[in-house]
């Protein structure tokens, strides 16, 4: 027996712990769970290495990163599940392993154990501030050294380890990873499966999307289309268990066989089944986004869908006409239940373009404010459902971007689809003056979806039911060609591993999108508050913008609400929260406070008193807070009450910005002495930039340092006291602890979170 393996040996029995067999299901993936899957997940892995599941470990690593703004050619997929099922092949596409020594490069023991080994050897300052040439930033650059390299990369990078510039394992994690690995890294895997009752709904449901009637098989591809993303659950099914639609070359019944077609809209051949399989693995909440199933659901599918006497003479191919132009491919379905869909689940959907399918991407998402509302235009309004003429006069200029072209012919594709969807505005614009003017009833207020809040940090975004935060500066009013082109825009037609171009058309395509929002909401205001409010949304280089890109806004035609005063936006805004209360999912007393109560109702005296002194860090601009340029994007504070109970708030930067028309150059358009806090209890983003630990008795004193920030060196008091440093020797029971909390309130919702932007504060 080796001397280190006695130890090991030794040092498990001293914890308690069996010497034996280990097994990777049950000792060694909750180790990952808990320590690497908040920088090993999704397409930002460093290296790709995956450690969400038995797959990704034995995919291993690869040199080349997903995210990479300067290709000029599409790169080869690479999803797990998908574009490989095991080993060999993933080896065939270039990935190497980690698991296993190679003597014959000089590698004598595994990468994984070399780079475990390095971050156990390295040890911090508890709670101190990382060292400075030490980047822990999302751009930095990720070293992937193959067989053979691990020596120079040890001597190069002496701080890089596993797990990276954070405390590290506790020695018995440590232990039993290496005597895993000892013992020959063995696999287990233990795939999740489907419980009778799945079975039986997974059986309805594909029998359903299966159907050979061509209504049907028109009908089953464009729900695919809409739910490929989702993490399907069943209603009274296995807590923990998803399940998602693929494209399958076996029928129900046999092992599932994925069709790996690079989007969900390209063709699968002439033979395939949808099929619902289980979604392995550990649930990362950025990629976690949900739809239920059940018998009620299927149900209103029906009713929507096939109730009207339509027809499908054919069925569309998947030629690149069709697949960017979803609204003329899928036109024999009513439009109308289409939209309704859309609406009756809108927070899906919008979470689907602005929180995944990617992971990151600032030049993606600085196209949207840090901060803003999405309402939703009432069916019966739109001319596009009950207009058949206007219908059709519009949809040949409604056809998307993005999945063609080269860097040198972006201007002229982009001068080709600006005048198209130009011309489709102005068409707009002469049909609604002539229709009714709009007024409450164009609003869509059937269910909590009909209003959402959408926040930016930076390179990533979240949205959440009900209207929270104070009054923002822009709003979005989505009718179902401006719903349906952004679904079809940032997700299924987007490729994250598409070339430079794609992604830039895609990027200035949505740009117009949002205009056309904005345009939209503005009808809304009385004619003359329009072109002020949109000057104000366009300041600076955003003026040119509007003269050269964008038709004018409608100046002329009324609006049917009455309101009254010099701001029409504060006015229909405050009108809206008192209309709406009955469908408004996120009450908002800490932002909005109303007869200076400014906390939830019924809360226990020190939380109610934690809010209430929390509430005065909100509404004011930097310019009058200077915390607030010190402050990180999305901070999370943890209250903590007398007898271990806590609430967990985000406390989130909202930048301002003189306008977001423009692809590069963010930092020039920055306004921040005009950024302002948004506090909310929960977690509004998957993605915690710092978290603060603050007994409920130190409120006081902690809003009053707060307020009393002044630069980095108050700033720096405040964090050495409450803040949770990366190198905290507690600092994963305050990042776990943040699932926990999401198990607790919203155990659907809930997975992993990232720490990849965790700041070294």
């Amino acid at each position: 027996m080796s001397l280190r393996f006695a130890w090991l040996s030794w040092l498990l029995c001293s914890m308690g712990v069996a010497a034996g067999p280990l097994s990777f299901q049950h000792d060694i993936q909750p180790i990952l769970t808990a320590k690497c899957v908040a920088c090993h997940a999704c397409y930002d892995s460093p290296c790709q290495l995956n450690l969400g599941s038995s797959a990704g470990l034995l995919r291993g690593a690869t040199k080349l990163p997903v995210y990479d703004g300067t290709r000029s050619e599409p790169q080869a997929t690479t999803r797990l599940f998908i574009d490989a099922m095991d080993e060999s092949e993933w080896r065939r596409k270039g990935f190497y392993s980690v698991l296993d020594p190679e003597p014959a490069t000089g590698q004598q023991v595994a990468l994984l154990e070399r780079m475990l080994e390095r971050g156990h050897d390295q040890q911090w300052q508890p709670n101190s501030r990382l060292p400075d040439g030490l980047d822990t930033s999302i751009t930095r650059r990720n070293i992937c050294p193959v067989p053979g390299e691990l020596e120079t990369f040890a001597h190069d990078n002496p701080q890089l380890g596993m797990p990276f510039a954070v405390t590290g394992l506790t020695t018995g994690e440590y232990a039993t990873l290496q005597q895993w690995l000892d013992q020959g890294a063995v696999v287990d895997e233990h795939p999740i499966q489907p419980s009778p009752h799945e079975q039986q709904q997974i059986a309805d449901w594909e029998t359903f999307f299966n159907a050979l009637d061509p209504r049907q098989e028109l009908v089953s591809r464009w729900l695919y289309e809409h739910l490929f993303l989702a993490h399907l659950y069943f209603e009274e099914g296995e807590a923990g268990h998803f399940f998602e639609w693929v494209r399958s070359s076996t029928p129900s019944g046999q092992p599932v066989v994925p069709v790996a077609t690079r989007r969900p809209n390209d063709d699968p051949g002439p033979t395939f089944y949808y099929r619902l399989r289980p979604v392995q693995g550990v649930i990362v909440r950025k990629t976690h986004i949900t739809y239920p199933l059940s018998e009620h659901g299927l149900k209103r599918i029906r009713e929507l869908f096939l109730a009207d006497n339509w027809s499908a003479d054919r069925i569309p191919d998947y030629s690149p006409y069709h697949r960017t132009s979803p609204l003329a491919t899928f036109a024999a379905i009513p439009a109308l239940a289409r939209y309704q869909f859309l609406l009756e689940n809108a927070e899906y959907f919008v979470r689907t373009f602005i929180r995944g399918p990617v992971c990151r991407g600032q030049i993606a998402t600085d196209v949207i404010r840090d901060n803003f509302w999405v309402l939703f235009q009432a069916p019966q309004q739109d001319l596009y459902l009950t207009d058949p003429a206007y219908r059709i006069r519009t949809t040949p200029f409604l056809t998307l971007p993005g999945e063609f072209g080269t860097l040198g012919e972006i201007p002229n594709i982009w001068q080709r689809f600006r005048a198209q969807r130009n011309t489709y505005l102005n068409l707009r614009r002469m049909a609604y003056a002539k229709a009714p003017a709009p007024d409450w009833s164009h609003l869509w207020l059937g269910n909590e979806n009909a209003l959402l809040t959408i926040f930016r940090q930076y390179d990533s975004a979240s949205v959440q039911k009900g209207l929270i935060g104070e009054i923002p500066q822009t709003l979005w009013l989505l009718d179902f060609p401006l719903l349906e082109r952004i679904y079809y825009l940032l997700v299924v037609n987007f490729d994250v591993f598409g070339n430079v171009a794609h992604q830039a058309l895609t990027r200035l395509h949505f740009d117009m999108l949002r205009n056309g929002a904005e345009q939209n909401f503005l009808r809304l205001l009385p004619a003359d508050q329009r072109q002020p409010l949109l000057d104000d949304w366009y300041q600076g280089d955003g003026k040119l913008r509007l003269w050269l890109d964008y038709p004018t806004v409608d100046s002329k035609t009324p609006s049917g609400l009455e309101l009254s005063g010099q701001n029409a936006k504060q006015d229909f805004a405050n009108a809206l929260l008192a209309r709406s209360a009955a469908v408004n999912a996120s009450p908002d007393p800490i932002n909005r406070c109303q007869a200076a109560v400014c906390h939830r109702p019924g809360l226990p005296s020190d939380l109610a008193r934690a809010e209430q002194l929390l509430s005065t860090l909100t509404g004011k601009p930097a310019s009058r807070l200077q915390l607030i340029e010190q402050l990180p994007e999305a901070t999370v504070l943890r209250v903590e009450s007398p007898g271990g109970k806590r609430e967990i708030y985000s406390l989130l930067r909202n930048r301002a910005h003189t306008n977001v028309a423009f692809m590069l150059g963010e930092s020039y358009r920055l306004q921040p002495a005009l950024d302002t806090l948004t506090l909310y209890p929960g977690l509004l983003s998957s993605y915690p930039n710092f978290i603060f630990n603050i007994p409920a008795g130190d409120m006081p004193q902690f809003v009053a340092k707060l307020q009393a920030v002044h630069g980095n060196t108050d700033f720096e008091r405040v964090v050495s006291r409450w803040g949770i440093r990366r190198t905290h020797p507690e600092f994963w029971r305050y990042f776990n602890d943040l699932n926990t909390y999401q198990q607790e309130t919203r155990p659907q919702e809930a997975g992993a979170l990232d720490m990849n932007r965790y700041q070294n504060l």
